[in-house]
């Protein structure tokens, strides 16, 4: 419980004395993407101390949220989430929709992160539907000054993320700017839009790169459209 709590017997209240501080659902949200180590957390929730993480985690654990064991062999702990923590999902995916339909126009620059942005794109890829047993994708951000190259590695079920070169041969190039790779994954933009107005460039073979959405899934968010659409349509 967060504090002395609020006093109340309605159970929004007693809910939010435990998911309502700062970073509370947004690490229920990277449990429940399948977030299990603690650096894997903080890829997802970059502007999370490590000790504000650890003790949100340890809260968590308390309430009964989490699992905490140890790897095996390995230093360090994994986390995962308890049935109760699971049953937040149509909470998350609810506060989702509201966001993309109301808070969108409170987006700023500081808001495109790079790291958050790779980690969707990671879990995004449909490994299903890429040919072969490797598939290498890179992508140069044009308007990032620290690390403008990043490198997706499908091999056969898993994706992994390199910020260095990983010496294999790239099958999939995207040359294109940080917030329009965020919102070609929201959904704001099609690829095909992207690549008409010049914010995209793809390079690859045909079959990868005329219908990327195919094995790179957008955001479960995609599609919903502003506020501002509806109250205000064109």
């Amino acid at each position: 419980m967060s504090g002395a709590g609020y006093g109340q017997f309605c159970p929004i209240a007693k809910a939010m004395e435990i998911l309502g501080e700062k970073w509370t659902l947004l690490i229920v949200r990277e449990l429940i993407m399948g977030g299990s180590r603690f650096n894997e957390m903080q890829r997802g929730l970059s502007q999370i101390s490590p000790t504000l993480l650890t003790k949100r985690l340890h809260a968590l654990e308390q309430q009964g949220l989490v699992i905490k064991r140890k790897i095996h062999g390995m230093r360090g702990y994994e986390y995962f989430p308890t049935d109760a923590c699971r049953e937040l999902m149509p909470v998350i995916e609810q506060i989702g929709h509201w966001g993309m339909r109301w808070a969108r126009d409170e987006m700023s620059g500081s808001d495109f992160d790079l790291e958050l942005l790779m980690l969707y794109l990671q879990r995004s890829i449909d490994c299903d539907k890429l040919p072969g047993n490797e598939t290498v994708i890179r992508f140069n951000f044009s308007d990032v000054e620290d690390y403008q190259t990043w490198w997706l590695v499908v091999t056969d079920d898993k994706v992994d993320v390199c910020v260095h070169d990983p010496g294999k041969e790239v099958d999939v190039y995207f040359n294109v700017g940080l917030q329009t790779m965020c919102e070609l994954w929201m959904g704001d933009i099609s690829y095909k839009r992207a690549i008409a107005d010049g914010r995209l460039e793809l390079v690859g073979p045909a079959g990868l790169t005329r219908n990327v959405s195919h094995w790179l899934s957008p955001s479960i968010f995609a599609g919903i459209a502003p506020a501002r659409q509806i109250l205000e349509p064109a």
